[in-house]
């Protein structure tokens, strides 16, 4: 009992993506029920046309009949069976293209809701991707993620458009052929009603035993699918580095396996799914053979019409294609309740780094930055930094220094709140930033990232990214202090050019470029420069130093930089070494106290 209810609450849930739209399901409801009514009236017609028309004998129903029944009975066999033939050809005319009418805008409007579902479901998946804290990026692979927006909403959309249309009609009409079936056999037999009501609730058994399979099933081949899609992303965003190495074949082995992995699991929920439509309409075969043999006796007898007979063997026969579609709905059901959960994991997710309810604005920067006792881990890791406390004064230009790993990324992240710290705090002009909203807070910094990401848009959406409203002449002006309107200038479209997938089009030099032009555009009264100089031959390089000494002024900056030939003029130099501050001063300072920063310094202008 405590599965049928969890299972009944995970379908409530898949249910719940459906609310918004639930005018068009009313809609759709209707259609479907006028569908099922000129369905049941076509069946009901088949007794006058073998009675009266063909037979020309009158038709008999067993025992006592409502009176509308018994009257509608009595007016038919009172019609001429040459009247009554033209009566029927017209009505079934009439019928069927009314019929056929409603049956169109049923899977119309449900296509509809089921499209609309999609679009929701996957327009909701993406804003909380952007709203989740960078320490689930952390923990996800990128093609996982994909498969959420993509596989796992693509099996919800086969719930909730074709398969919610089959269990609201399907059932509708399951409903109204087993009330005139079980109708019929009470009149016609006590005993045959009796073995009706035992033989079509058997066939849900294996239904329900095989859907379980095909639920673990199903699991698996998402999860198998969600590393087919994490495979892609890595090795074709990583191709340079795939044939660089020539692992090309290595690669290829490892996605046919993956691939292969894929292949058997949905073969074997498959194979469960398949066998449920013969298994059933056998199962449901040979019980309408048993009726068939019990019935058939009274029509030889005469104690049954023809008619009433072909009435009851179609209206069991017209139960066994709803029964078939229902098992094909429950199995495909059972698939989008997997995709749900997986769906409803992120949704329900909740971001690390958010808003307080009393946080205010950060509407002006005028005091400083400040770490306070910082102690911060990755989730499940160790501490990467320790007991870190750094003052630094509006317009003081800090460069971070050190060996790889020794946390200099990471404490510069947390001023922007990408993290926040597992101990301490990190103050901006004397107050905790969790105080402030993260919108506000993120506005007054500006970022040059080593990755240096870019996007698949033109120029002018690149550099204007933080600052969305900006103008061409401001876009240029912060162009040429980066030194990249020189080469943007000569590209076939200027501003308007497309760069490609994470700047593809451009050489390394230009891609930082653009990303300095970007943090020089949007002005904000913090830096945080992780490596900006990185990628640049010599003589961009002399000319980024040249437009950030200008930006500099009055900035508060964190520089991150291997090249200590850049940071030789900054106010302070922190040196860092496995998560620790150990040395802090000028660049002579730090020569002369023969520490850390000597040895760097030592080991990178000696060499």
């Amino acid at each position: 009992m405590s599965k049928i209810n969890h299972r009944f609450h995970e379908y409530v849930k898949l249910l719940r993506f459906v609310k918004p739209f639930r005018g068009i399901l009313w809609i759709a409801a209707g259609c479907m029920a006028v569908s099922t009514l000129f369905e049941g009236i076509s069946i009901g017609m088949i007794m006058p046309v073998c009675d009266r028309i063909f037979t020309n004998k009158q038709i008999i129903i067993p025992g006592k009949l409502p009176a509308f029944i018994s009257h509608a009975v009595a007016s038919l066999n009172a019609i001429p069976a040459a009247k009554l033939l033209e009566y029927v050809i017209f009505f079934m005319l009439v019928l069927f293209l009314i019929k056929e009418i409603v049956f169109y805008y049923q899977n119309y409007f449900m296509n509809m809701l089921g499209q609309s579902v999609v679009r929701d479901v996957r327009n909701r998946l993406y804003a909380k991707f952007q709203d989740l804290s960078m320490d689930f990026y952390a923990s996800k692979r990128v093609g996982e993620l994909i498969s959420r927006i993509t596989n796992d909403v693509g099996l919800i959309t086969q719930a909730l458009s074709s398969s919610l249309t089959d269990m609201v009609y399907q059932s509708m009409r399951a409903v109204f052929f087993a009330v005139v079936a079980f109708f019929l056999a009470f009149k016609i037999s006590w005993q045959l009603s009796i073995f009706a009501f035992i033989i079509f609730p058997a066939i849900m058994v294996p239904v329900t035993s095989i859907g379980r399979r095909v639920k673990k099933f199903t699991k698996v081949t998402q999860e198998r699918a969600a590393d087919l899609n994490s495979h892609l992303a890595e090795t074709i965003s990583g191709a340079y580095i795939v044939k660089a190495f020539c692992r090309e074949e290595y690669e290829i082995e490892r996605f046919r396996k993956i691939n292969q992995e894929y292949y058997k699991f949905t073969m074997k929920s498959v194979k469960r799914t398949i066998v449920l439509p013969p298994l059933i309409e056998y199962v449901g075969v040979a019980g309408v053979a048993i009726i068939l043999w019990m019935v058939g006796k009274e029509v030889i007898n005469g104690n049954l019409s023809f008619g009433v007979f072909a009435v009851f063997l179609a209206s069991l026969l017209s139960l066994m294609a709803p029964i078939k579609k229902l098992s094909n709905v429950y199995t495909s059901n059972l698939q989008a309740l997997v995709a749900s959960q997986r769906i409803y994991s992120v949704l329900d997710e909740e971001p690390k780094v958010k808003d307080s309810p009393k946080a205010v604005e950060l509407k002006t920067f005028d005091g400083g930055v400040a770490l306070e006792n910082v102690w911060f881990a990755y989730e499940g890791k160790e501490y990467v930094l320790r007991d870190i406390t750094l003052s630094v004064k509006r317009g003081e230009l800090v460069a971070l220094v050190g060996h790889s790993g020794a946390g200099k990324s990471t404490l510069v992240s947390l001023i922007p709140r990408l993290y926040d710290p597992s101990l301490g705090l990190v103050k901006i002009d004397g107050r905790d930033i969790k105080e402030y909203t993260v919108h506000s807070l993120r506005e007054k910094i500006a970022i040059v990232s080593q990755e240096m990401v870019l996007f698949n848009a033109t120029v002018r959406d690149n550099i204007a990214y933080g600052k969305p409203g900006a103008s061409d002449e401001e876009v240029i002006a912060a162009a040429k202090k980066a030194h990249a309107w020189e080469f943007v200038e000569r590209l076939p479209e200027g501003l308007n050019t497309l760069i490609g997938d994470r700047g593809s089009k451009l050489s390394g030099g230009e891609r930082q470029r653009l990303s300095i032009a970007r943090a020089i555009l949007k002005d904000s009264p913090i830096l945080i420069l992780d490596e900006a100089t990185s990628n640049l031959d010599a003589k961009s390089e002399q000319l980024i130093k040249e437009a950030l000494n200008i930006l500099l002024k009055g900035k508060t900056a964190f520089i991150i930089a291997h090249r200590l030939s850049t940071i030789q003029q900054a106010t302070r130099i922190v040196a860092m070494e496995k998560g620790k501050i150990v040395e802090v001063g000028t660049h002579a300072e730090l020569l002369a106290l023969g520490g850390l920063y000597k040895k760097l310094h030592a080991l990178q202008f000696n060499a």
